[in-house]
């Protein structure tokens, strides 16, 4: 038998960095009440203020009882895309409790309103995360105010603990589920296509993908299929990790000035775009699209060698919302939102224009399977 050449094998990408992060994780059912004490005791806390959204309060009422006298308060004012006036309260409160830390209990807006804490006033944060966000894993925060939803990295909003607890996630509504979990497939599509990606990350965003695409289904066809909370929880980790340690690209430029404009909801508008965008840099990303056609198109057995339209024919299958005028975006809103996306520079594999980032939103507004030669305004079918 001879031995495969050199050429038989996949390109190895030789010039790359990464970067490790200074977290530590803990991942068990039932850690949320049992294992946060030990978390903030490890990292010497001993005053901490419990953040989380209205919808999280019981949950993160468990964990405030769990810290016991090491809990100053909670805090149940986060919500979706930070507003800034939110962010200026939660200071407050940490200050008038002298809290020496943060433990911020939900999904991205409960993590979100934590960074927020510890980007104002550098202090550490415990993440117990109860959505497949991925936010506990990256040391991106965000702000929206007026409008305006800015983005930046500092390693000071890192959680330093993340505990993963799958029973958190029990409560999680099946459509919220779902869109949940795209939005997790979202950070691993674009970290394959980013500047400073490198073959950690693609070995990550290929097992998060996999792995999430075979936990979305079995969730819908059984939310309380606690193993498949497990495997997609995990899956949100190795997502959320691949963005930590790269550069957000156009599908989250979109997803943010959306969210920041409009006021649209943050994991479903996520779930709408991401084939879109996707369809539109793949004829710039061939490793990204080899990558995700491995991932994701055996597991869909779609008879289609096809990542844009595999993810967009996920997403439908399982109930989740496919256009954005469903999330009550409208057409007159296309233009303004593609010329600040347009104008706001970024990394992206394909030039963005503001006339190519009308064409994507144009075809995530009517909602139909995607392609990589995505309609202009005089393309648009006929109603």
């Amino acid at each position: 038998m001879t031995s495969p050449s050199y050429q038989s094998f996949p390109s190895f990408q030789s010039d790359f960095s990464y970067e490790t992060r200074p977290v530590r994780v803990v991942f068990r059912p039932g850690a949320a009440v049992t294992a946060t004490p030990g978390e903030a005791a490890r990292l010497g806390l001993r005053r901490l203020l419990v953040v989380c959204g209205s919808r999280g309060e019981a949950v993160a009422r468990a964990v405030a009882d769990a810290l016991g006298d090491t809990c100053v308060g909670v805090h149940a004012e986060a919500r979706m895309h930070v507003p800034v006036e939110d962010a200026d309260r939660a200071v407050a409160a940490v200050r008038a409790a002298g809290a020496d830390g943060c433990v911020a209990v939900g999904g991205g807006s409960a993590i979100g309103l934590g960074k927020a804490i510890a980007l104002r006033t550098g202090l550490r944060l415990i993440a117990v995360p109860s959505t497949y966000s991925g936010s506990e894993m990256t040391p991106v925060w965000g702000l929206t105010e007026h409008g305006t939803k800015r983005t930046g990295r500092d390693p000071v909003v890192q959680p330093r603990s993340v505990v993963y607890d799958p029973r958190l996630t029990l409560s999680l509504p099946v459509p919220l589920t779902v869109t949940s979990g795209v939005n997790a497939l979202a950070h691993a599509v674009e970290a394959l296509y980013a500047p400073d990606t490198s073959p950690l990350v693609s070995v990550m965003a290929e097992e998060g993908v996999r792995v999430m695409a075979e936990a979305l289904p079995r969730l819908a066809a059984d939310p309380e299929d606690l193993d498949a909370r497990s495997r997609a929880l995990y899956a949100a980790w190795l997502c959320g990790s691949c963005l930590g340690a790269t550069t957000m690209g156009l599908h989250h430029k979109l997803c943010h000035v959306l969210g920041g404009m409009y006021g649209l909801p943050h994991a479903e508008t996520h779930t709408v775009v991401l084939p879109y965008a996707l369809a539109h840099n793949a004829p710039a990303a061939p490793q990204a699209l080899a990558v995700l056609r491995r991932a994701l198109v055996p597991q869909q057995a779609l008879g289609a060698d096809d990542a844009p339209r595999a993810l967009w024919d996920l997403a439908g299958s399982l109930g989740a919302p496919r256009s954005l005028a469903e999330l009550g975006l409208e057409e007159a809103d296309l233009t303004p939102a593609a010329a600040r996306v347009a104008g706001e520079p970024y990394a992206n594999p394909r030039e963005v224009t503001a006339e190519g980032v009308r064409g994507v939103l144009l075809a995530a507004f009517e909602g139909g399977p995607p392609d990589s030669g995505l309609r202009t305004e005089g393309d648009r079918k006929p109603s």
